[in-house]
């Protein structure tokens, strides 16, 4: 399993499509390809596909912040009211940037758990239809 997940993690981080790991998620910066260009395989499901993107989103913002919270405590003579001006800007911040790494986060662990059938395909472009 480990040989099918690792690479579709790298997908995933590079925001590429889970399947083929050539084809772009985005065509532009805050618009999301319908399907792959490359292999068809469709992004989007269903209406309210990518909620589950937001508690991935969630999940990254939390797990840096407190660590670096009581990290920057430990480490630094920073006053409570300097690590809440750091940690609430970056809990504004953070979230907005991680935003594609998230939705594409998300299409590769439904992926691996529940891999797409043949009908969530598109055809490619190239290919006749007959």
């Amino acid at each position: 399993m480990a040989r099918r997940v690792l690479p579709m993690l790298g997908y995933g981080l590079r925001l590429k499509c889970p399947r083929c790991g050539v084809g772009s998620l985005y065509a532009a910066v805050f618009r999301m390809h319908t399907a792959c260009p490359h292999c068809g395989l469709v992004f989007e499901r269903e209406q309210g596909y990518f909620i589950g993107a937001i508690y991935i989103n969630y999940a990254a913002t939390v797990l840096i912040a407190v660590p670096g919270f009581f990290l920057l405590s430990i480490f630094t003579n920073l006053t409570i009211d300097q690590q809440l001006w750091i940690w609430i800007s970056f809990a504004i911040v953070f979230p907005l940037l991680f935003f594609h790494h998230s939705r594409s986060l998300w299409l590769v662990l439904d992926h691996i758990f529940n891999p797409p059938e043949k009908f969530y395909s598109l055809p490619p472009k190239n290919r006749q239809r007959s």
